[in-house]
C-alpha cells in the first residue's frame, strides 16, 4: 500500500452551502477541528459519523459539471447507501439537490446532482 484514503475533496463556489448539504445527507460535523486542515473562506470541512472525511474548497468561477456533456465531465460521483430510495430522494430533492435520472423505476439506484452540481447516486441496500 502506498497511501490511504484522507479525505475526498470537492471543488465548489460556496463551501458552506455545500457541506451542510453534505451534513444533512450523512450527518456528521462540519468544520470539526483537525491539525490537518485549516479552515477559512475557501476550505470546509465534514467529517461523517462513520469517519469519512468530505472537504470543499472554493474555486473563483466554478463551472459545475453537466451530466453526460464530455465537455464539462462528472469528474467523480459518490454512491451513498439507502434503505429507502423513494424517501431518500424525496429528502434530498428538498435539501437542494437536482434529480438528473431515475432511470426506468426498476433499478436500485437514481442518480442526483448537489448543489454545486457534483453527481452522486443514491442505491438501495
Amino acid at each position: 500500500m502506498i497511501a490511504k484514503l484522507q479525505c475526498v475533496v470537492l471543488d465548489c463556489a460556496d463551501v458552506v452551502e455545500l457541506s451542510r448539504f453534505y451534513q444533512s445527507l450523512l450527518g456528521g460535523v462540519v468544520n470539526q477541528p483537525d491539525p490537518r486542515w485549516s479552515l477559512d473562506d475557501g476550505w470546509a470541512t465534514l467529517h461523517s459519523d462513520g469517519g469519512f472525511v468530505l472537504a470543499f474548497q472554493r474555486v473563483d468561477d466554478y463551472q459545475p459539471p453537466r451530466w453526460l456533456d464530455p465537455a464539462r465531465p462528472q469528474q467523480f460521483h459518490l454512491d451513498l447507501e439507502v434503505k429507502d430510495l423513494d424517501q431518500a430522494q424525496e429528502d434530498v430533492l428538498n435539501m437542494g439537490a437536482a434529480l438528473l435520472n431515475e432511470g426506468d423505476g426498476k433499478r436500485s439506484w437514481r442518480i442526483f446532482a448537489d448543489p454545486a452540481g457534483h453527481p452522486f447516486c443514491l442505491v438501495r441496500d
